[in-house]
């Protein structure tokens, strides 16, 4: 019996609709819609399979420009096994030392022009793989497109979409320029460079590109560059700008999507401008526009600025029903939010938080706020753990109203081995210090009769700087009398008196 000849991985892929000559299409969508704007014209979903492809061209035996019969047959391959020699590629790159690794032996390691002849595909795959390092993906855009088929617009639209990631604009307008040099722009494109300047706060820029896109005949702009605008003047604190996009975009006949409700919540979460950003989401809810994950995290974070704890808390739970999760971030903001305002069950509330959170996951502001709530609501031992981990990552609190707050904490408790304890700790680690923390020990160490080590609080004041005041010798008067030690009171007195500070009038020498 004789054998078939073995089909070319090529022709196999044509027929199978995952290879067009003409038209490429990637792996996630048709289009590639810029960062941070959802898009909304993707004809299925990121990462699922794609349409059922046309009949079979009768011209799907020919041979692509890069591919000759003379070279050896590939093996067959299926869209999954392409998927996952791409992933392979992309956890080897990934895996390079940063910043700016040379990926080329890697890629050729890894047979990427082989791939790249078998589809484009690969290319557009391996490059929104990359999109966690923008850097190290425009590296590898920029071997690629030394190979041959020259890149399609789907892969020079991501290349830009990349260069938006790495916040460089200059390499974006760099790249729509050799594309609209090969091709003819289309939306995607004009939409990934107007992204790109929107991250790199261009408003001139991005305003400029729209503008091409609304004098280029040959398409117009679409409801993702409404949403790009929308979400630039956001940005901008441009509210009325802002809304006057969305009345522009209702005009033009696209329907409001996703997109469109985020940035404009986003915009007035910017702009605080907390009823109107309730007002948008309560518009989503009463028409056909179903809130995604991110509306639903916008809202807690716009709830939390605001203080809005009750509806915090209803936002957090619609998120993580949707998602499943709530990233580190917008629990950060949901502490913030316990920290500030007062609300019933706040320090337990905190707590089931703080367990969420890595030991790396924590920030300077949050540690401050942690201290000064506990010391508000007197749980010494709770401030003093969180006073120990801030110090331990070299924190420094610089405002009085925290070291205060601290202060009154262990006043409350008559604590003064603590506080003289604390003391020490902020001189050493370049706290703000205030002539506040030092009058608290002289009262403290007055109130237990500890004369001595009351006077020597002077000498640390002096140290730092602090003058005595009209204050320090009224306390340390005090001190004297509780005592019944009326020479050392009389003695303050004439301190008092030559420093110019004068008497109390219902105080007189004994």
């Amino acid at each position: 019996m004789s054998r078939r000849p073995a089909r070319s991985l090529l022709s196999l892929l044509r027929r199978r609709g995952l290879h067009d000559s003409t038209t490429h299409r990637s792996f996630a969508s048709v289009s590639v819609p810029p960062d941070g704007i959802p898009s909304t014209s993707s004809p299925w979903p990121p990462y699922s399979p794609p349409p059922t492809p046309p009949p079979p061209d009768p011209a799907g035996t020919r041979w692509s420009a890069s591919w000759s019969p003379a070279s050896p047959p590939l093996p067959p391959c299926t869209a999954a096994q392409l998927r996952a020699a791409v992933s392979s590629i992309a956890a080897s790159l990934l895996a390079l030392p940063e910043p700016d690794p040379n990926p080329a032996p890697d890629l050729q390691a890894h047979s990427f022009p082989t791939l790249l002849a078998v589809s484009p595909l690969a290319s557009l795959e391996l490059l929104s793989l990359l999109r966690p390092r923008p850097r190290l993906g425009l590296a590898v855009f920029s071997f690629r497109r030394e190979l041959s088929p020259a890149p399609t617009l789907d892969e020079f639209a991501l290349a830009i979409s990349l260069a938006s990631r790495a916040r460089d604009p200059a390499a974006a307008a760099a790249l729509f320029a050799d594309a609209a040099t090969a091709h003819s722009p289309d939306q995607a494109l004009y939409n990934a460079l107007m992204a790109a300047y929107m991250h790199g706060g261009l408003l001139d820029s991005c305003l400029e590109a729209f503008h091409a896109l609304e004098r280029d005949p040959r398409c117009g702009p679409n409801v993702d560059s409404y949403n790009i605008l929308i979400s630039l003047f956001g940005r901008s604190l441009l509210v009325d700008h802002m809304e006057a996009t969305l009345r522009s975009l209702d005009a033009s006949g696209h329907p409001r999507t996703i997109g469109t409700y985020n940035a404009i919540i986003a915009g007035y979460l910017t702009a605080w401008m907390w009823d109107k950003m309730e007002a948008v989401f309560q518009e989503m809810l009463s028409g056909h526009i179903i809130p995604d994950t991110t509306t639903h995290l916008l809202m807690l974070r716009g709830y939390a600025h605001a203080g809005m704890i009750y509806k915090m808390e209803q936002a957090y739970e619609r998120a993580y029903k949707h998602a499943g999760k709530v990233d580190n971030v917008h629990i950060r903001a949901m502490l913030g939010a316990y920290c500030k305002f007062d609300h019933v069950d706040r320090i337990q509330k905190i707590e089931e938080l703080l367990q969420r959170l890595g030991p790396d996951d924590y920030r300077p502001w949050l540690y401050v706020l942690l201290i000064r709530v506990y010391a508000k609501e007197g749980l010494v031992e709770g401030m003093e753990l969180r006073i120990a981990e801030a110090l331990e990552r070299n924190v420094i609190v610089t405002t009085v109203q925290v070291m205060r707050s601290i202060i009154s904490s262990y006043f409350q408790c008559d604590a003064v081995d603590k506080l003289a304890r604390f003391v020490r700790q902020a001189e050493e680690a370049g706290w703000k210090l205030c002539r506040s923390l030092y009058h608290c020990k002289m009262v403290m160490y007055g109130k237990h009769q500890r004369l001595e080590e009351m006077h020597g609080v002077l000498d640390e004041m002096e140290c730092f700087k602090f003058d005595r005041t009209k204050k320090t010798f009224w306390i340390m008067h005090k001190a004297y009398v509780s005592c019944g030690r009326t020479t050392e009171a009389n003695t303050i007195l004439g301190m008092m008196w030559k420093h110019g500070f004068g008497l109390p009038h219902s105080v007189s020498f004994q």
